[in-house]
């Protein structure tokens, strides 16, 4: 089967071919949906500018939708010879109607038909992502609110500190999610622009209406300059990825906690069986494999930026090959994180706590700035009452306060988890989910 760019009489080396297709083609039937979108509203700004008649675009506007059910009942394929997703679409078209389905790439090239079906993807899979992350957040929130009465060492540089709680450890972690959304967002933000009609990167003669795409697929705008339509390549898939870094970064943190607090050293947390493993010659051991490979599984997606910028090192403007690797760095990315983050919810669905940790003596010493705070409060100066507790602790006369009088914003005794809901859902409103889920439900109407 010939190539969409292939001149007569000409043949591409059978490994050549083999090297420059790659992965692709498993990677565009991901992408099939969101060709289809974007033909549809591309094929009406055609007939708007007169590329196309009436009857030629409801017969393309109809069988478009029919290759989308097929494609949603999971029945679409990408035929031996065919290229790729943009090439099988057309095909199906060009087979069904003939001449119209020829006329549906007017004014586009497979540039800018794979940069908006890219755009058009990572928009939708920042959507799953943060519907996602707020669900976890949520539940990290029940968590606080549901231990905020229990108290935890603190620690810093693995030394105990202060006295915390699991209301503030689990409320740590969740107000962490809501500054990832905020990256979520700006990702998101620059996926929701319109490339399409940059051509090859350099425009068309043809009288294409950009905005009316750009509002037929509900994006927030457009990519003005052609040029630079091009360029986002690489950027949009930077930013996604990087919100995704920052997630898994969150995650990677609560899961080493998780392994440190339910090692029997720690003893903070219990795990139920069900969520450990075993040993083949230990008959005690319940190992917490489902955080350590949450923990490794994370870190190596807090690695995927660089992937994404050494790709793109040194590039000139204009499309280049080498971009289509990009989608094996993003597309994965998507499933491994919404992986994670649901067996990261599914792992604290069950998690067990310890009651009672702090009434152990060998944690008096977490209790040493309630005892200089108590002097302090009494008139004492603050470098005195630390001189003076200093003291008591190095001649064995310190004795704990394990009196609590934590009242501040944020602090165990004022967790604010309430404010920190808020915060999340204004980010969360920010996205305007609703405007594009309405203009693909026009599209497809």
């Amino acid at each position: 089967m010939s190539k969409l760019w292939q001149k007569d009489n000409t043949a591409v080396n059978a490994k050549i071919e083999k090297f420059t297709v790659g992965r692709d083609p498993e990677f565009d039937l991901l992408l099939a949906e969101f060709d289809v979108l974007g033909s549809l509203a591309h094929t009406r700004m055609l007939a708007s500018i007169g590329l196309l008649e009436d009857t030629e675009l409801n017969a393309v506007q109809a069988e478009l939708k029919n290759i989308y059910q097929t494609i949603q009942q999971g029945a679409f394929v990408i035929e031996e010879g065919i290229e790729d997703v943009h090439s099988q679409v057309e095909l199906l078209l060009t087979r069904q109607l003939g001449e119209a389905g020829k006329k549906i790439h007017s004014g586009r090239s497979r540039n800018d038909q794979v940069l908006v079906d890219l755009k058009l993807f990572t928009r939708a899979r920042l959507q799953t992502l943060a519907t996602a992350t707020q669900q976890l957040f949520e539940l990290l929130i029940q968590l606080s609110d549901k231990f905020k009465d229990v108290l935890l060492p603190g620690y810093t540089h693995l030394q105990i500190a202060m006295p915390s709680s699991f209301g503030l450890w689990l409320g740590a972690y969740a107000e962490g999610l809501v500054d990832d959304m905020e990256m979520l967002q700006t990702a998101y933000r620059l996926a929701n622009k319109n490339p399409l009609g940059s051509g090859a990167g350099y425009g068309s003669s043809f009288p294409l209406n950009r905005t009316m795409t750009t509002q037929l697929l509900g994006f927030d705008n457009l990519h003005y300059n052609v040029v630079y339509a091009q360029m986002s390549r690489g950027k949009t898939e930077l930013f996604a990825v990087t919100a995704i870094a920052q997630i898994a970064a969150t995650l990677s943190r609560l899961a080493m906690d998780i392994c440190l607090y339910n090692s029997q050293n720690f003893g903070f947390i219990k795990l139920p069986d069900e969520m450990t493993t075993g040993s083949s010659i230990m008959p005690h051991k319940k190992n917490p494999d489902v955080a350590e490979l949450l923990r490794g599984k994370t870190n190596r997606l807090k690695g995927l930026p660089n992937e994404i910028m050494l790709v793109m090192t040194n590039l000139p403007s204009g499309y280049h090959r080498e971009m289509q690797v990009l989608k094996e760095v993003l597309m994965p990315a998507f499933d491994e994180i919404l992986d994670c983050i649901d067996m990261t919810h599914f792992m604290l669905s069950g998690i067990e706590v310890k009651t009672g940790i702090l009434d152990d003596p060998k944690y008096d010493l977490l209790f040493s700035v309630e005892r200089v705070n108590e002097l302090v409060l009494q008139g004492v100066p603050f470098r005195e009452a630390y001189r003076i507790i200093g003291n008591e602790i190095n001649n064995g006369a310190y004795q704990p306060n394990r009196h609590l009088q934590h009242t501040h914003e944020g602090s165990i005794g004022n967790l604010c988890n309430a404010q920190i809901t808020e915060m999340m859902q204004e980010v969360v409103a920010r996205f305007g989910f609703e405007k594009v889920e309405q203009a693909i439900e026009n599209l497809l109407q």
